[in-house]
């Protein structure tokens, strides 16, 4: 059989139903499982027999959908985590440990920027700041003995600044280090980071995936790529780990190796694992993925048209403009479209910002993206409003910025709605 399209894999997935089997794939809601002998589940837990311990680490549903997830990414094995704060932060510590670091770029979404910041800081683990204007004998600054990855974002939120893909990759494997991307915003319909040179994907399932506001969830998903061996950097991963009786996770799992360990080792002491029920309604989502997110990349860029030539708009970020600083980028990286995140300004400042926002009734203000409904916020008093001025800055985050989740509506009506908005301010 050829190649199937990613469309395709949206809606049926790798989930194959036997003679008489269910069409949709099944929730196993249970926590544990029966086995025929003790020497099997001996096995299981020596890692050296396929299927499920216990929930926390694996479920069959759960599965299924990481295994669809895979093939969308092109990867050769996924995880799905409770959230995609969860994902981050795994994708990271599963390669990183107290006294090393990672580079990342600052214009990142401000919960994840956080977390390296803040959080991981507390764990020892450095993260050093790339800003996206700076040239690569710059970043290569940053690196040393101790750096372990490179983290960005497809498009960055809410600054949509278009990562090159292909360039960090290089960087990073300069240094002998992954490229880490978080594919939210494009999710694999749009963009596959796996082709232009990335190692690791993550997404926050939350948002497009989902697509409804109605699950939150995360997923990492391993390219199966990067060579731990060659790079003499991971002993994590090429040398015994004694919680499995001296498992070298290179030598028994081979191109799986990263995603193995993140989850017999990580996902089963951290619990952060997806549950049945969750990933079932995530997988009805996937389905309806590519004709959504076409919708929204339409729907964004209609939008976007329409703002750039308002009186009382004083700029705007939309990849997917010509005028955009970033559409070069975009048309290689993003040639079907650019999601459904637009970023603006009011004239006036933030307190016009504000009123606009308020002054919206189809767009509703909740602090989420890439819901099938239009969603409106002022990212600098929300979101945001954790970081510095200086962070603030260096996210491409000013006071006048407007983030505009673009839903699937007619686009008439959404346009009616920003144009009585507007006329409030």
């Amino acid at each position: 059989m050829t190649k199937r399209k990613t469309e395709t894999v949206c809606v049926q997935g790798t989930y194959q139903p036997k003679n008489g089997e269910p069409r949709v794939i099944p929730i196993y809601q249970s926590t544990t499982y029966k086995y025929e002998s003790g020497e099997h589940l001996g096995k299981l837990f020596d890692l050296k027999a396929d299927g499920h311990m216990y929930s926390r680490i694996s479920n069959p549903t759960v599965a299924y959908v990481e295994e669809h997830i895979a093939a969308l990414e092109g990867g050769v094995g996924a995880i799905l985590t409770s959230s995609g704060q969860a994902a981050s932060f795994l994708a990271v510590f599963n390669i990183t440990s107290a006294g090393q670091n990672f580079v990342s770029l600052s214009s990142i979404y401000g919960g994840t920027l956080n977390l390296f910041a803040v959080t991981m800081k507390r764990m020892g683990i450095e993260c050093r700041f790339a800003l996206p204007s700076m040239t690569d004998e710059e970043i290569d600054a940053l690196f040393d003995e101790n750096t372990r990855l490179v983290f960005g974002e497809t498009l960055s939120n809410p600054g949509l600044n278009v990562l090159d893909i292909e360039r960090y990759a290089k960087i990073a494997h300069k240094h002998g280090v992954p490229l880490i991307v978080d594919n939210t915003f494009p999710t694999p319909v749009l963009c596959k980071p796996f082709e232009f040179g990335a190692d690791i994907v993550t997404h926050s399932t939350t948002k497009y995936m989902d697509g409804h506001a109605s699950i939150v969830g995360g997923v990492i998903v391993d390219s199966g790529n990067f060579d731990w061996s060659a790079s003499g950097k991971y002993p994590e991963l090429t040398t015994p780990d004694e919680s499995y009786h001296g498992v070298v996770y290179t030598d028994d799992f081979g191109k799986a190796a990263y995603i193995t360990k993140a989850r017999v080792q990580l996902i089963r002491d951290l619990g952060c694992l997806q549950q049945p029920l969750v990933s079932f309604m995530l997988n009805e989502s996937l389905e309806s993925l590519a004709l959504r997110i076409e919708r929204h990349s339409s729907n964004a860029q209609k939008l976007a048209e329409f703002l750039e030539t308002h009186e009382k708009v004083s700029w705007v970020n939309y990849p997917g403009l010509p005028s955009s600083d970033q559409h070069e980028l975009a048309k290689k990286y993003l040639p079907k479209g650019c999601s459904g995140v637009i970023a603006f300004g009011i004239k006036g400042g933030r307190e016009a910002a504000m009123r606009f926002m308020d002054a919206c009734r189809l767009a509703a203000i909740v602090v989420h993206v890439a819901d099938s409904r239009t969603c409106v916020l002022h990212p600098a008093s929300t979101t945001h409003r954790q970081l510095t001025d200086k962070q603030l800055e260096d996210a491409g985050i000013g006071p006048d910025l407007v983030r505009m989740s673009v839903g699937v509506e007619h686009i008439d009506d959404i346009l009616a709605d920003i144009e009585q908005a507007l006329a409030a301010v």
